[in-house]
């Protein structure tokens, strides 16, 4: 029996807008016609995972249960293009949060990968054959330490890393873009553009990072999903 795969995304900044620590339901905009594109990947058999950082919880600026009215907005919201997420895993801890319980080191918040290897376990995943698409280097980094193929979604707010745990598989101009990278990867049909670069990077610095990608098709060996 095959495996599942998975697709894995930040919440705000990559399947929302961007929004300082959102706290209502309302704060929580879906980007246009995203919900189109999950749904294709949803019918091609990828179940769709939310991994997001929650430290507002810590610092006490909202619940968790006012996270869940939030979270249960966004599944609604979703459901109009039929999409449905398979789960939704978030870290509500900060070291400098003021509720005592959640103010500590824990890991779960990205970059460290246990919210991935929960979702592992918990859906029986090979990790090698899943996705995780973020739009900053903590997400990335979390995708690489657990073993996921990672897209970063350029929102203008991340500079090259020197350290190979921050270097993503791909890089996107939005997140319609990534998902876009990964239907064509997995339906074995390249037409769509691998080879984007932030304008802010340094060519002989993305040289470095993106070589080794550049010198194999986004089709076959270690790239090619079955």
């Amino acid at each position: 029996m095959t495996q599942p795969r998975a697709i894995f995304l930040d919440r705000d900044g990559t399947l929302v807008h961007p929004f300082h620590y959102p706290s209502r339901p309302e704060h929580l905009q879906l980007y246009d016609n995203i919900g189109s594109t999950l749904w294709k990947l949803q019918r091609m058999g990828f179940l769709l995972i939310v991994i997001t950082n929650q430290s507002g919880i810590a610092r006490g600026y909202f619940s968790e249960e006012d996270l869940q009215y939030m979270h249960a907005y966004l599944r609604t919201e979703l459901a109009r293009w039929n999409v449905q997420l398979d789960a939704i895993y978030y870290c509500p801890h900060h070291p400098d949060g003021i509720i005592p319980d959640l103010a500590i080191r824990c890991d779960c918040r990205k970059p460290q990968p246990g919210m991935l290897l929960r979702a592992a376990s918990d859906y029986d995943l090979d990790l090698r054959n899943c996705w995780f698409v973020g739009d900053i280097l903590d997400d990335v980094e979390a995708g690489n330490r657990a073993g996921c193929r990672t897209i970063l979604v350029d929102l203008g707010t991340e500079q090259i890393s020197p350290s190979i745990q921050r270097h993503p598989t791909f890089v996107a101009h939005d997140t319609i873009h990534a998902l876009h990278i990964i239907q064509s990867i997995a339906s074995l049909e390249p037409d769509i553009d691998f080879n984007y670069r932030p304008a802010s990077w340094q060519r002989e610095n993305d040289t470095v990072l993106f070589s080794e990608q550049e010198s194999r098709s986004p089709l076959g060996g270690d790239n090619a999903i079955i």
